[in-house]
This record gives C-alpha cells, sequence and structure tokens, in this order.
C-alpha cells in the first residue's frame, strides 16, 4: 500500500469497531464499502459519497473535507509522536457535525472536529486506544 505525503487535512481522529471481531471489538459488520475489518488498517471518512457527506455533514463545523471513496489510501500521522500509519477508506464517518469544536492536545499541538475514524487496528498503530482521540494530520 502506497502512503502519499501531500497534505490532505488536519482534525481529530478516534476509532470504531467494524467486520471481524478483534481486540476490543465484538461487532460484526462489513461497513458501507463491505470490507471494513477492525482488525485491518483501515479508516472512515465523511466524505466517502453523497450519502456519507448528507449524514456526516462536516460542512457544518466548518469543515470542507474532499471527496475520497471506497479503496482510497491515506497516511495519518499522530501530530505530537510522529507515528504514521497507512489506511484504506473502507467506511463512512465519523458523523463529524457531532463533535463540531472538540479539540485534542499535546505537547501545545491541538486539532478539532473529528475527520476520520481509524480501525482498532490502525489507531492502536499510532497510539493508545484508551486515549480515545488524537490530534492528527492526514496526507495522500
Amino acid at each position: 500500500m502506497a502512503c502519499g505525503s501531500t497534505k490532505l487535512w488536519n482534525g481529530e481522529a478516534t476509532w470504531f469497531c467494524c467486520g471481524s471481531a478483534w481486540g476490543p471489538c465484538a461487532s460484526a459488520g462489513g461497513g458501507a464499502c463491505g470490507t471494513c475489518r477492525s482488525s485491518a488498517l483501515q479508516a472512515a471518512w465523511p466524505n466517502a459519497s453523497k450519502e456519507c457527506w448528507d449524514i456526516t455533514r462536516p460542512d457544518l463545523c466548518g469543515e470542507d473535507i474532499p471527496r475520497r471513496g471506497c479503496g482510497s489510501v491515506m497516511k495519518v500521522r499522530h501530530d505530537c509522536s510522529g507515528a504514521s500509519v497507512c489506511v484504506t477508506v473502507s467506511d463512512c464517518g465519523p458523523r463529524t457535525r457531532s463533535f463540531c469544536s472538540e479539540s485534542t492536545c499535546c505537547d501545545g499541538v491541538c486539532r478539532t472536529n473529528r475527520v476520520i475514524d481509524l480501525t482498532p487496528a490502525a489507531f492502536s498503530a499510532i497510539g493508545s486506544l484508551s486515549s480515545g482521540t488524537l490530534p492528527v494530520s492526514i496526507f495522500e
């Protein structure tokens, strides 16, 4: 999987469960793309389709997030540790409008608004699941 170095967006990342049970997840399901697995390095993006955009509405938080559909590859970098992970878009989310102005900071670096959900496998590659949210930069 090739990860890009062109900055796409900044914001908060959190984690979610999908697909086959793994680690803290006990749920099953394939997500909006039908391929989502909690044990894979995958993500949910709020503009994976028009229908997804209508649900997540990041524009209500002032975010004009570009559309990147199922199978798109992104690099997500924890803005404080510098750890990064390559993920594939496999679901729709987060519902950004539910978290407008929510902020996550570390070492004086803050990011606002949840803009990407990571599977537990992807999130734990760059941070602790117990932290819940991380300030991140996203590249393609």
